[in-house]
């Protein structure tokens, strides 16, 4: 019998990678994609490039697989203040919402077959505003409200859809944040744990969602941000 199979999107860097290497510890096989990956990325994560927001790109890479137990929908872009320009919006609404959307509605034969799960990533933001970052705000929330509608749609099929809403995590994107002094001081004040999230603290919980011990849980947004959305 194959181990179970995950796809995850972003599965080069960050959480995204963090949960490919977390899978492979519990014994699945693990296909990644995106536009991005580290250098030292792990060989048994099979990384392929390809543009997360065209799905008709990514099918082929589960050519052969007619079941998927896990999908997580990482991948997704950040542009600060250039998302008050409407191309910049939207494109940032495209890779963070509309990509995850489309695959998983693409996969769903798989998953159902699978009795699979879907996890997306979805953040803190989807509770506050963001001065800087409004389309990575409603990104956010339109993520976890498509999560609740996914979770409705598909639980007579037997797949399960839930998000995870990290706080402040130690990435690529949160480097800007860290390394202003002043707005890390101010981060690090609220946050009732005293400090960052490592990537491997959400993979855990995507874990946790995709596992059997998640057998009654869908539609919801799990916040691991060690308190931050409770101050």
């Amino acid at each position: 019998m194959n181990a179970p199979l995950a796809l995850i999107t972003g599965g080069g860097t960050g959480i995204g990678r963090a949960t490919a290497e977390r899978l492979l510890l519990e014994g699945w096989r693990v296909i990644a994609t995106g536009l991005d990956r580290d250098d030292d990325l792990p060989a048994d994560i099979r990384f392929h490039r390809a543009d997360v927001t065209d799905p008709d790109a990514i099918l082929p890479l589960l050519a052969g697989e007619n079941a998927l137990q896990g999908l997580v929908h990482c991948a997704g872009i950040l542009r600060h203040e250039r998302e008050w320009n409407i191309a910049d919006f939207e494109a940032v609404m495209k890779v963070n919402v509309s990509a995850g959307f489309a695959l998983a509605t693409k996969l769903l034969p798989r998953l159902e077959a699978a009795g699979g799960a879907v996890v997306m990533l979805a953040s803190m933001w989807a509770i506050f505003g963001s001065a800087g970052a409004p389309a990575y705000t409603a990104s956010k929330g339109a993520v976890a409200a498509v999560t609740r509608s996914m979770a409705v749609a598909w639980a007579p099929a037997g797949v399960r859809v839930n998000s995870v809403a990290p706080g402040w995590v130690e990435t690529r994107m949160s480097t800007r944040a860290r390394t202003d002094r002043d707005r890390a001081d101010r981060i690090n004040s609220r946050i009732p744990m005293g400090r960052w999230a490592q990537p491997s603290e959400v993979a855990a919980v995507v874990r946790f969602l995709l596992s059997s011990d998640a057998a009654y849980v869908t539609g919801t947004m799990l916040p691991v941000d060690g308190g931050y959305s409770v101050c």
